[in-house]
């Protein structure tokens, strides 16, 4: 999938982006809210695999610019019954906090409706990433559950999530 608009480009990811995923999952703080503040001691030639498995539409990872500066990353995976979900991190620290996310995810969600056909968008995040969450909410998502100290983190803290869907009907685009 292949996404435009004010100069941001969601496009799918390959293996020529396999050094900078390698580099996003290797910083502790690009990966702190996934479980991993000492990141994922992860190699290129690890990721570039993991890209070529991802030939189809099914699962797919995307690489997100902004005037053609890679900032960030989304995915996508089939649940079936036009389900699926989805993931997003602005892995640049000066992209974050300035509005991107918003219009981002707007762009994305469209493509999963309207390119992909998807008609329920689900997603998790940490509970205690309340950006995120307001930003989720802000586009129609509806939180669904919370899992309360489900898994524990690199560091062995207990970390709880919690659980979003998204109709087209409820979506509301910021674009």
């Amino acid at each position: 999938m292949r996404l435009e608009k004010d100069g941001i480009l969601i496009r799918n990811a390959g293996a020529a982006d396999a050094g900078q995923l390698a580099a996003w999952w290797n910083d502790g703080k690009v990966m702190a809210h996934a479980g991993y503040p000492n990141g994922l001691g992860t190699t290129e030639e690890t990721v570039k695999k993991q890209l070529e498995a991802e030939r189809d539409e099914t699962t797919r990872r995307h690489i997100i610019l902004y005037r053609d500066r890679p900032i960030g990353e989304m995915n996508y995976r089939n649940l079936g019954d036009k389900k699926c979900i989805m993931g997003i991190k602005i892995c640049e620290t000066d992209m974050q906090n300035k509005g991107f996310g918003t219009k981002i995810l707007s762009l994305f969600i469209q493509g999963l409706f309207d390119v992909l056909g998807y008609e329920l968008v689900t997603l998790d995040t940490n509970l205690e990433n309340r950006r995120a969450q307001h930003v989720y909410e802000q586009l129609g998502f509806r939180k669904v559950m919370v899992h309360m100290n489900e898994w524990k983190d690199q560091l062995g803290r207990e970390q709880s999530s919690v659980d979003y869907e998204l109709t087209r009907e409820d979506f509301r685009s910021f674009i």
